[in-house]
């Protein structure tokens, strides 16, 4: 499945320092606002030490991880929602990303000039949640205008919506995210037409001074707080440090990098992780002698579902799916090995993926 997360900030917050350092492609980075006129596009693999495991077990010609695609956003400026800056063309592009990147300053430097002179990372999280809750009432406000005439003329189904809707608007006039309705999955169907933005997962990424990266520092701490309440995941990362590992060649360079920087991990892995965490998203693995393959689902996904991602025709002519785990496929060291050792169970459409699953799908079209 492809899964995109918008890079979002103010200007002259890091947005595409850490862009630049987490794709190795070349977004513009530059001391003043707006120095990223169109969205650009980094396709990410994953890192994933299964597909080393399965590498080493199957011997194929290629090996294919997953990958997010990370799109860096043109930074945003108050009265975007009435298209102050790039507003409406940074609103257009946040509406189709899965999840929302949030990078906030938390790092003091005289020589980077903040859009508002001061850092505040909770202000700079308000400003952006102000814009796209204001954009947000616009879609709702719309919205209830087209289904209140026909609500009030007795429609029963309608009627119901009219009050989903009202209870977003709600929330959303009282400076509250739509996320934070809490609402049954059929009532969400009144707003799916919208694409509201703020309805939309978001990870905040606070990016510090590389003396902060193990204990974050006063501002980290305020944002915490700011956002304890919220269904969000918090990292922190120095883009001044991925930079410079992103400019490594090899992986034992980078692997010495990490260690005089006592880190265990790069920031683009704790950032990964907490994108998969926040989408509630799993792998399952393809191993053959053509290739072996991570594909990326959503937790939960039957059978037919996880087939479907590799093709639409192995969903709609699903048979079954043989499946083995990689802990089995370790000991038994060959898929046919696996199979005499019953190892290898047949699963119908019903069966859930489980994460690390090593499957390989019979199906007729």
């Amino acid at each position: 499945m492809g899964l995109q997360c918008g890079i979002v900030g103010l200007p002259n917050v890091g947005k595409s320092t850490l862009f630049n350092a987490i794709s190795n492609n070349k977004a513009e980075a530059a001391n003043f606002p707006f120095c990223t006129i169109e969205p650009n596009v980094g396709v990410i693999s994953v890192p994933d030490p299964r597909l080393k495991i399965l590498e080493g077990l199957v011997n194929p010609q290629k090996v294919v991880p997953t990958s997010i695609e990370f799109v860096d956003i043109a930074g945003l400026v108050k009265g975007a929602s009435k298209g102050e800056g790039l507003g409406n063309q940074f609103l257009g592009n946040i509406r189709q990303v899965d999840a929302i990147v949030h990078v906030v300053r938390c790092f003091d430097n005289d020589n980077i000039v903040h859009v508002d002179g001061r850092v505040n990372p909770v202000a700079d999280k308000e400003i952006i949640d102000t814009e796209l809750q204001l954009k947000d009432l616009e879609s709702v406000d719309k919205k209830i205008a087209k289904v209140e005439k026909a609500a009030k003329a007795g429609d029963a189904k309608l009627k119901k919506e009219l009050s989903v809707l009202q209870t977003y608007k709600d929330a959303l006039l009282s400076g509250k995210n739509a996320r934070s309705v809490q609402m049954d999955e059929e009532d969400k169907k009144a707003i799916a037409d919208l694409q509201l933005l703020t309805v939309k997962p978001v990870i905040y990424v606070t990016n510090v001074d590389e003396g902060s990266i193990h204990t974050g520092n006063k501002y980290v701490d305020q944002l915490k707080e700011a956002v304890k309440d919220e269904n969000a995941e918090v990292v922190v990362i120095s883009a001044a440090i991925e930079s410079q590992i992103a400019e490594l060649e090899s992986l034992e360079d980078r692997e010495v990098f990490l260690q005089e920087y006592g880190l265990t991990e790069s920031g683009l892995n704790k950032l990964l992780r907490a994108s998969y965490q926040l989408l509630d998203l799993i792998t399952y693995f393809t191993a053959g002698e053509k290739e072996v393959r991570a594909w990326t689902i959503k937790r939960g996904w039957k059978a037919p579902q996880a087939a479907g991602v590799i093709h639409t025709d192995f969903e709609k002519g699903f048979i079954r799916a043989e499946v083995i785990k990689l802990s089995d496929y370790q000991h038994y060291k060959t898929e046919v090995a696996c199979k005499e050792a019953g190892k290898m169970s047949v699963e119908g459409k019903e069966y859930v993926v489980a994460d690390g699953d090593i499957m390989h799908f019979r199906f007729n079209v």
